[in-house]
C-alpha cells in the first residue's frame, strides 16, 4: 500500500502523505515510506524539499489501534520512532530546505514532522497538539526539540496541557512562517518553493546548517532519548490504559495516580 508519494521536477522534491481516508495517520509503510522519500530527495539534490498530505488532514498521528494491538507494545513503538527519527534527522542533515503545507490536524507525529520543516505555512484551518500525553505516551518525532523553536515554559504548556493550537496561535509561538486561505495554500507554498528556487542555494544551505546547528547541536541523541521514553511510556500501566480510553472513547483512569 502506498502511504507516501514522492515526485522530484525542476530540483524540487514532493514529498505527499497519501493515506487521507483514515487521516493519514502514521503505521509503519507510511514512516518506511516517509524514509524513503527523504532518501530519494537526497538522491536526487533537490534544492526544496516540500512536505504535503492528501485530505482534510495533514496526519493524526500514530496509528493508536495498531499501538494498542502490538504483541510487545514497546519495541514496536520503539521501531517506529527509530524509523521516523531516521527521516526527521535525514531532512536536517540533508542539503535541501524544508518547507512544509499544513491543513487540517497536525496531532502527535503529524505535529513533529511539521516542527521539523525549516518553513512551516498552514491554511486557516490547520490545527496543532502534541497529544501525546492525553494516551500516556511522551512524544517523538523531535517534538521535544520544538524548545528550541518556542521556548522551554511554553512547550512545557504544550506538551502537558495538549492545547489544540490554532494556524494563527502556532504562528503567534514561533512554529508557523504564514497564515493562508484554506483555498490558496498550494499556490502560497508554490510561491514560496519559487522564492526560494531564485535564491542562492549555497548561501541557503550554509545559512541553515548554521541555525540549526546552533539550535539543536545535540539533536540526534535528543531523539534516541525520545524513542526510548516513548517505548517505556508505552509499555506502562498508563500507556495501557491511555491506548484503551482513547479506544474506547472513554476518560483514562490513570494508574500511576493511584
Amino acid at each position: 500500500m502506498t502511504a507516501v508519494s514522492y515526485e522530484f521536477d525542476d530540483g524540487v522534491s514532493w514529498i505527499t502523505l497519501t493515506a487521507p481516508d483514515t487521516g493519514n495517520p502514521f503505521t509503519m509503510p507510511m514512516a518506511e515510506q516517509l524514509l524513503a522519500a527523504v532518501q530519494r530527495s537526497q538522491r536526487d539534490d533537490a534544492h526544496v524539499t516540500v512536505l504535503r498530505a492528501e485530505g482534510r488532514t495533514f496526519s493524526v498521528g500514530g496509528d493508536v489501534k495498531a499501538f494498542a494491538g502490538a504483541e510487545d507494545r514497546g519495541r514496536f513503538v520503539e521501531d517506529l520512532a527509530e524509523v521516523l527519527h531516521r527521516a526527521v534527522s535525514d531532512l536536517h542533515r540533508n542539503e535541501t530546505v524544508v518547507v512544509c503545507a499544513v491543513q487540517g490536524a497536525a496531532a502527535g507525529a503529524g505535529f513533529s514532522l511539521a516542527a521539523a520543516a525549516d518553513i512551516v505555512l498552514a491554511a486557516e484551518a490547520a490545527r496543532f497538539t502534541m497529544a501525546y500525553t492525553k494516551i500516556g505516551l511522551s512524544p517523538d518525532g523531535g517534538a521535544s526539540l520544538l524548545v528550541n523553536t518556542v521556548g522551554l515554559h511554553r512547550t512545557l504548556a504544550i506538551g502537558l496541557l495538549n492545547p489544540l493550537l490554532s494556524a494563527h496561535e502556532a504562528q503567534a509561538a514561533g512554529l508557523v512562517h504564514a497564515v493562508h486561505p484554506d483555498a490558496e495554500l498550494a499556490q502560497a507554498t508554490l510561491r514560496v518553493v519559487q522564492e526560494l528556487r531564485r535564491g542562492s542555494r549555497a548561501a541557503q544551505v550554509a545559512t541553515r546548517r548554521l541555525i540549526r546547528s546552533a539550535a539543536q547541536p545535540l539533536e540526534e541523541g535528543q531523539l534516541r532519548q525520545e524513542s526510548l521514553s516513548i517505548s517505556r511510556t508505552a509499555a506502562s500501566p498508563d500507556g495501557s490504559e491511555g491506548l484503551a480510553a482513547f479506544l474506547g472513547k472513554r476518560v483514562p483512569a490513570w494508574p500511576s495516580r493511584s
